[in-house]
This record gives C-alpha cells, structure tokens and sequence, in this order.
C-alpha cells in the first residue's frame, strides 16, 4: 500500500509543479504592469496552455482565480482555460445576475486565501463544467502580503484513478483513499466508487489531505462499538 500513497503523492506532486510555474508568471506580469488588468493576464496564457498540454487526458482545465479588487479594470476574473483545445471558460461574474459565479465563496479558493496554503478539494460532481467527477488543486498567489488570487487545476477522477491502477491492482486487500470528509477519492473495489462515503479511520497521508482506509482497518473500526 506504500506504493500506492506514493504514486498517488506523485501524481498530485506533478499537477502542483505545473500550477507554481503558473503562479510564478501570474507575479511576473504584476509586478511588471503598471496598472493591471485582464490584458495583461495574456501573458499567463503560455504557462496555462503548458501545464494542460502536459497532462490533456488527465486536467480539465486550468489557469487563474483573481481576488476581487485586483484587476484595475474588471472587479473579479477567471482565467480558467478547459482542455483539450483549450478553451476559455466564460461564466457570469456580474453580482446582479441570478447566475452571478461567487468563486470567493468556494472551497477550493477561500480555504487557500485563509491559510496562503496549497488545497485539494473533491471528488465531486462538476455540474457547472463537466457533469464528472472531479478533484480540483489550488495554491495562493501572493505578492507580499497581497493575496493576488489562486492557481489551480481540475483532474479527472476517473483518469486520477486510471493512473494508479497498476498500484491498486497490487494491494492484497481492499483499500481506499478518502479525504477529510470521508468521501473516497479512489479505491480497488467496485462497493467503494468515488464520491462515496467511507467514514472508517485511516493512516494519515504526509503532504496530503487524505487517509489511506484499508479492510483490515475498516473491519477493526466495525468490530468496535
């Protein structure tokens, strides 16, 4: 099961790398503009195409989440590209619109402005995007002490789980990996498909904010009161 954690650990380890040569053009091109604002994001576009022509199977998309008040001429902004073409994804940011996109308000970008650390959010249902499950990897873009925004990606679950197939394949029991809130991110067992809940405890992955659940565990958990 160790090399299970450590594929899935490289993997995510793989996506984040991509997302800091993102982060790190996003500074650039602030720090470079004198007033900054959605045409100077073009300059990002290059790191974002890159990061998805790497992996065009496995992301869904990528690219900037502006906090608002940032830009000098657009109050909020995503410069989110889908794979595989890529495509620019266009949502409504207007506040007075019944479709109006509070990205502040989710996980994946308020948890990494409250603690300037790196996040993973999901699986879950991307209703708004793919209809699929997804993970979605986010890291603060920070210029001093200003929060500038986040970087992320969305990977696929399905193709997350193709990935580590060969390792689950191995396992000689069942075995899961969940996340904080209990759902399983993956798992070799048809009873487990992602998204489902699995609340017995685990061994606690390093540098991940998930748990690895294996049947020997779960039956330990069942067996007492």
């Amino acid at each position: 099961m160790n090399e299970l954690a450590d594929r899935a650990r490289s993997i995510i380890e793989e996506v984040f790398a991509s997302l800091e040569e993102i982060r790190e053009s996003v500074v650039t091109c602030y720090r470079s503009s004198a007033g900054f604002c959605t045409a100077d994001l073009a300059g990002v576009r290059p790191e974002i195409f890159r990061c998805l022509g790497r992996a065009p199977e496995t992301l869904a998309g990528a690219g900037m989440i502006v906090a608002p008040g940032v830009l000098a001429d657009r109050p909020r902004w995503l410069e989110w590209w889908q794979a595989p073409d890529p495509t620019f994804l266009d949502v409504d940011l207007d506040p007075g619109s019944l479709d109006f996109y509070d990205y502040t308000a989710a996980e994946w970008f308020a948890v990494p402005e409250r603690t300037r650390h790196r996040h993973i959010v999901g699986p879950y249902v991307d209703y708004g995007g793919t209809d699929t499950y997804m993970l979605t990897l986010t890291a603060p873009v920070e210029d001093g002490p200003r929060f500038l925004g986040v970087v992320g990606a969305d990977v696929r679950a399905a193709r997350f789980e193709a990935l580590l197939l060969a390792e689950l394949t191995a396992c000689p029991t069942e075995v899961a990996l969940v996340n904080a809130e209990g759902r399983v991110v993956v798992a070799n067992s048809p009873r487990h498909p992602a998204g489902s809940l699995l609340h017995e405890a685990g061994e606690r992955l390093p540098g991940l904010p998930w748990a690895l659940v294996s049947a020997r565990q779960a039956a330990g958990a069942s067996a007492n009161p």
